[in-house]
C-alpha cells in the first residue's frame, strides 16, 4: 500500500511539473509584430536631422521631429510593411550595437555596406546613391580651385567619426587626418573657426552644408583624380535576417520605390534640413 501511495505522489508531481511547464497563453498564437523601430542620427542631414515643429514627412521624436531623406524612406517602408513607424534616436556608434541587441529593428541613417560591418549585421541593395565623395571648403580659401584630391597634401582635412568619409582622408596623398568628429555641426565649425581646411563627405550631405551656409562650397572631382569607394547607403537588419519573410519583405518594400522618387526626396530634404545660424 506504502508503494502504491508513493508512486502515486510520484506521479502528481510529474502531472503539476508538466503543467508548470506550459507555454502561457496556451494555444493563443503570438502576437504579430506593430511597430517598424528605426534606428538613425537624426543629425545628418540632408539623411536625418531634427526639427522644432513638423513637416509633412517628420516623425515625432522626443525633443522634436525627426526628418530627412531617411525619415522619408523609412516611413515608405512601414507603409508597405503596414507596420507603424517608430524613429530612435541612437548616436553612430551606438547604431549597430542597439540592432544587434534587438533595441531597434532597423538602421536607416546614411550608412554604408562594408565587409566590417557585413559582420554584424545584414544589408538590403542600397536605397541612395550620392555620387561621388567631395570635400567642402571655405569660400575665397582658393581650395575651390581645386581639381585633384592630391592637391590637398599638407591640407588638415576631417571626417565623420567611424564612417567612410574619414577613412576617405587616407586617400589623398600627404593629407593631415584631423581628429574625426562626431557630427556635421561639429565638423562645419571646426573649418569655421580654421582647425581644419576641408571636410570630406558626400555629394547630398555637401549640398546640405551649402545651403546652411553660404561661406561653404564643394569640390568635385572627376575620374582617377577623385576618391575610390562606394558611397551607396544601405538598409542595415539584424544578422541572420537574410532571407527570412522580413528581410524578404523590406527588399520588396524598397524595390517597389522608383529612382525618380528617391531623387525627388533628397531635393525635398535639403530644402527642409535646419539652417545653421
Amino acid at each position: 500500500m506504502k508503494k502504491i501511495l508513493a508512486l502515486l505522489l510520484v506521479l502528481a508531481f510529474v502531472l503539476v511539473g508538466c503543467q508548470g511547464n506550459k507555454p502561457s497563453g496556451g494555444d493563443q498564437e503570438p502576437e504579430k509584430k506593430k511597430t517598424f523601430v528605426v534606428g538613425m542620427e537624426v543629425d545628418s542631414a540632408p539623411f536625418n536631422y531634427q526639427l522644432a515643429e513638423p513637416t509633412d514627412t517628420s516623425v515625432a521624436i522626443e525633443g522634436g521631429y525627426a526628418d530627412g531623406y531617411d525619415v522619408m524612406m523609412s516611413k515608405a517602408i512601414a507603409d508597405k510593411l503596414g507596420l507603424e513607424l517608430v524613429i530612435k534616436k541612437i548616436a553612430w556608434d551606438g547604431l549597430i550595437p542597439a540592432l544587434v541587441n534587438g533595441d531597434i529593428d532597423a538602421i536607416i541613417g546614411d550608412m554604408t555596406a562594408t565587409a566590417p560591418r557585413e559582420e554584424s549585421v545584414d544589408f538590403t541593395t542600397p536605397y541612395y546613391d550620392p555620387k561621388g565623395e567631395v570635400i567642402v571648403v571655405l569660400k575665397g580659401s582658393g581650395l575651390e580651385n581645386f581639381t585633384d584630391k592630391n592637391q590637398f597634401a599638407g591640407y588638415r582635412l576631417v571626417g565623420q567619426i567611424n564612417t567612410i568619409n574619414d577613412e576617405a582622408i587616407d586617400q589623398v596623398e600627404g593629407a593631415i587626418h584631423a581628429v574625426p568628429k562626431a557630427t556635421y555641426p561639429e565638423m562645419v565649425l571646426a573649418l569655421t573657426n580654421d582647425d581644419v581646411d576641408g571636410i570630406v563627405c558626400q555629394k547630398a550631405e555637401a549640398a546640405s552644408m551649402m545651403m546652411s551656409n553660404s561661406n561653404l562650397v564643394m569640390v568635385t572631382f572627376e575620374g582617377d583624380a577623385g576618391f575610390d569607394l562606394d558611397t551607396t547607403v544601405s538598409i542595415a537588419l539584424q544578422e541572420g535576417t537574410r532571407g527570412t519573410q522580413f528581410f524578404n519583405d523590406v527588399q520588396a518594400a524598397l524595390d517597389s520605390i522608383s529612382d525618380e522618387t528617391r531623387d525627388a526626396w533628397m531635393i525635398d530634404a535639403i530644402s527642409k534640413a535646419p539652417v545653421e545660424e
